[in-house]
């Protein structure tokens, strides 16, 4: 009995692409695989972008997930290319808040950085972190199953049909009454859509929150996949929008691509600055705009108090409703002990518990219920 014929191991990097495009939603013939596979023979392709074009024209992925499909196409023939490439596009993702040359600290190196996670420092330390594989747990469950139908929703401007409503629908009655020789029976009643309100999750990464990185980036990314407007940015000594690689399906691909776009893991702490910088870009500003803001930080600024009091006012403006997570908030009669959170105290809606995924799952699906203050 004859074997299986192997797949020449030039063949194999190709093929496997495939499988990672159906792992994050795209759908692809096999019979487009053997399509690709005859293009790259054909073409023999002297550099990457041949492979991309070749793969585009033969795998065709919707115009509107090209920018999954690029990424995707990045992280798994480029490698550490596509690091780099990351790296590149900095000025458009993140924002450095320490400015060069500052002697406040001595800067921490990256074998140096707050190993214990336990204090909160102002210093930048550059290092790059990796994630274990995303496990999916209760509260991350549940958020996938509950999200869609209790995450905060407005008013939209387009209307639909309802039995009760304070729109008159004239096409419905008209139509209707043609049936009944031009006598109108019933009133047709129109109400406004509910769409999905915007969220804007904001993560502390700096080294007292070491502790619970990791599970918050794997619940930032659970909530992208359940939710259809969700913004996500991390903050230490840098600003940095990580909503692009946590809409990757695959929990581990997400997480890895998170990791090399953020360079401040485990860091100095300057909320107040990051929340000064996001209020500055105007693209960012704008998602917080009419959004539920969750901020999850432990509260322990080592910037200026007046700089994170003054930002979060202005982000509280703008937000339907501003959350304030923290690990400290053990108890429900919390009453905070440092001097940030006494500051912005008074600025946001809720000042809760963040200490667990629970926790925050629990808070954020009770958003649909509420109003803003």
């Amino acid at each position: 009995m004859s074997a299986e014929p192997q797949l020449p191991r030039a063949a194999r990097i190709f093929v496997a692409f495939v499988p990672l495009l159906r792992a994050n939603g795209f759908a692809v013939a096999p019979e487009q695989t053997t399509t690709f596979l005859a293009a790259i023979e054909l073409l023999g392709p002297r550099d990457i972008e041949h492979v991309r074009q070749a793969a585009l024209a033969t795998l065709a992925p919707p115009p509107e997930r090209r920018a999954t499909f690029d990424r995707l196409f990045d992280l798994h023939f480029r490698g550490s290319e596509a690091i780099a490439r990351a790296d590149e596009d900095e000025d458009d993702e993140t924002v450095r808040l320490q400015e060069e040359g500052r002697g406040d600290e001595a800067p921490l190196l990256s074998d140096e950085a707050n190993e214990s996670g336990l204090t909160a420092t102002r210093s930048e330390a550059l290092v790059e972190r990796r994630f274990r594989a995303a496990s999916s747990t209760d509260a991350l469950r549940r958020l996938a199953r509950e999200a869609p139908r209790r995450l905060p929703r407005r008013r939209g401007h387009r209307r639909m049909r309802a039995r009760r409503g304070p729109f008159a629908d004239l096409r419905r009655t008209l139509r209707d009454s043609v049936r009944s020789d031009g006598e109108i029976l019933r009133l047709g009643h129109m109400k406004r859509r509910q769409r999905p309100r915007k969220m804007l999750l904001l993560i502390d990464v700096s080294g007292s929150m070491k502790g619970r990185t990791e599970e918050n980036m794997k619940l930032a990314h659970a909530l992208v996949q359940a939710a259809p407007s969700v913004e996500v940015f991390t903050f230490g000594t840098r600003l940095t929008r990580i909503t692009r690689p946590l809409r990757l399906k695959r929990g581990e691909q997400a997480m890895n691509a998170a990791a090399h776009l953020v360079s401040d893991w485990d860091g100095g702490t300057r909320i107040g600055d990051a929340l000064q910088a996001f209020l500055a870009v105007p693209r960012f500003g704008g998602y917080a705009r009419g959004a539920a803001v969750v901020m999850v930080s432990d509260g322990l600024e080592r910037g200026e108090t007046d700089a994170l009091r003054d930002a979060v006012a202005k982000l509280s403006r703008r937000a339907w409703r501003l959350s304030w997570l923290t690990p400290l908030a053990t108890s429900p009669g919390f009453h905070p002990q440092t001097e940030a959170l006494i500051a912005i105290e008074r600025f946001v809606d809720d000042l809760v518990d963040g200490g667990s995924s629970a926790s925050i799952v629990a808070h954020i699906l009770a958003l649909g219920r509420r109003r803003a203050a």
